[in-house]
């Protein structure tokens, strides 16, 4: 089939809900290329706007990580985009051939992916489907974005073209903020490329039930098992960056722009680093580590950050958290200075009753303090004197009783002897 008097179609390489993608050869330029055709939508309105949108969006972007736009047009009553053909898997074919894949090749992927995501934000454009099934991975290992059939602009909010309350993305990837039915912002992109990063290494994604609406609520609600405990060889620095991608809120999670450079540095072969936002939640974990790339310094950038330390990702014995792994983080950062706290307390209160105790025994004991009459007999015995065991606490702590009042001796009487006159002004030699 010729489209528009160029392009030759061959045969089909996918299909998705919106249409299906055939590769075709531009006769033209004589290149290869993918078409993808509009299927008939009676039922939805909003299919040719909504693929409109993908052609706009995706031609907005000239970026080596994402699939380019090359053309747009309607033929016999049918919609169609020309696409550069990748000759390559998505992540979803790759999955179901290989299973999880090695660490390197999850690394490289995700510095590739992040780069490509950084470009779509920074024009302004949010995704909101990064999902294996949409990032596809070239022969030569160059990872392409493609499908931003739900793309969204930050600045044109109603350029979503879903009804109102729809909250459209894939489940799985789906972040927190958008389960909440909030708008999607550069943020979400990011979480759920954690989601897709999660899968590649464990084979699983992170949240996983019978009902998209169970998976929702796990996004909110639950921490996701460290993938290391499913068996995943990454080290510890890769487990705790991503673990730090899946936080709950926006905010905690580092830039697109971060990540690419963390990923791209190496940081992710090196031992564990605080979680990007984790210094904000444990007194900074927790914005991701704001330096360079919040994300390599704190988890790199994931609080003695963040994170997204190990406290912080402590399984219940059923590997189903069931606290966000920041608010529990942020609990046991305090139990240290309550515990303290309470002892100081204690023992401050201690050493007043004692102190006092220690003052009334001195003030009161017989034989010091001015409680203590004049004593005018002396003791012959000399065998100290034993107290009563049965004597009271108050006798223990009586002052002594005053001495019988004696009479007072008679001083010696002196008799003046004769008094000599002494003439007034006259001094004898």
């Amino acid at each position: 089939m010729l489209i528009a008097g160029r392009y030759r179609l061959r045969d089909t390489i996918g299909r998705g809900a919106m249409g299906e993608v055939w590769r075709a050869f531009d006769e033209t330029l004589g290149r290869p290329v993918a078409v993808k055709l509009l299927l008939p939508h009676d039922s939805d309105p909003t299919a040719p706007s909504r693929f409109r949108l993908e052609a706009q969006t995706a031609g907005r972007l000239s970026h080596p990580h994402v699939v380019a736009v090359l053309d747009f047009g309607e033929h016999e009553d049918r919609l169609f985009l020309v696409m550069e053909l990748v000759e390559g898997d998505s992540l979803a074919d790759r999955l179901t051939v290989s299973g999880p894949l090695p660490a390197e090749l999850v690394a490289q992927i995700a510095a590739q992916a992040a780069l490509g995501l950084a470009a779509a934000h920074q024009q302004g454009i949010v995704h909101r489907d990064i999902k294996p099934a949409n990032l596809l991975l070239g022969a030569d290992g160059t990872l392409k974005i493609g499908d931003f059939g739900i793309a969204r602009f930050l600045d044109d909010p109603g350029a979503a073209l879903t009804a109102t309350g729809q909250i459209v993305g894939t489940s799985l990837y789906l972040a927190p903020e958008r389960a909440l039915g909030r708008t999607a912002g550069p943020a979400s992109d990011v979480y759920s490329l954690g989601c897709l990063l999660y899968q590649l290494l464990t084979g699983r994604p992170p949240f996983q039930a019978d009902t998209a609406l169970a998976v929702l609520h796990q996004h909110l609600d639950a921490a996701p098992v460290p993938p290391r405990r499913l068996g995943a060889d990454l080290p510890p620095a890769f487990e705790s960056y991503l673990l730090g991608l899946l936080a709950k809120e926006p905010e905690s999670r580092p830039t697109a722009e971060e990540v690419a450079d963390w990923f791209e540095r190496g940081a992710w072969r090196g031992a564990r680093e605080p979680l990007p936002n984790e210094h904000q939640h444990h007194g900074r974990p927790d914005r991701p580590l704001v330096t360079g790339s919040r994300a390599a310094a704190p988890a790199s950038s994931l609080s003695a950050s963040t994170a997204h330390s190990d406290r912080a990702f402590t399984p219940v014995p059923d590997t189903e958290w069931r606290t966000s792994v920041h608010r529990a983080a942020t609990r046991r950062s305090h139990l240290p200075f309550l515990r303290r706290s309470r002892l100081v307390a204690v023992l401050g209160g201690a050493g007043l009753f004692t102190l006092a105790l220690v003052v009334g025994m001195v003030w009161f004991s017989p034989g010091t303090g001015s409680a203590q009459g004049p004593q005018t007999t002396r003791s012959t015995s000399t065998s100290p004197a034993t107290p009563s065991p049965s004597a009271s606490y108050e006798t223990a702590f009586s002052p002594p009783a005053q001495p019988a009042e004696q009479k007072p001796e008679r001083a010696p009487e002196v008799t003046p002897g004769p008094k000599k006159a002494n003439k007034p002004g006259k001094r004898k030699h």
